[in-house]
């Protein structure tokens, strides 16, 4: 029984770790990509053609 408790214990720790972990790449992410988009948008006006 105790094997079990120690496995749960490893998997549910391993879990958060893998998921607040994947929530700050996400949030980078999306910040990276709405700074770049912000961007990409103020200087349309400098594009020539």
């Amino acid at each position: 029984m105790e094997k079990v408790y120690r496995s749960m214990k490893a998997a549910g720790a391993s879990n958060l770790t893998i998921g607040i972990i994947l929530m700050v790449v996400g949030l980078t992410t999306g910040i990276y990509l709405v700074v770049n988009g912000s961007r990409l948008l103020h200087r349309k006006n400098d594009i020539i053609f």
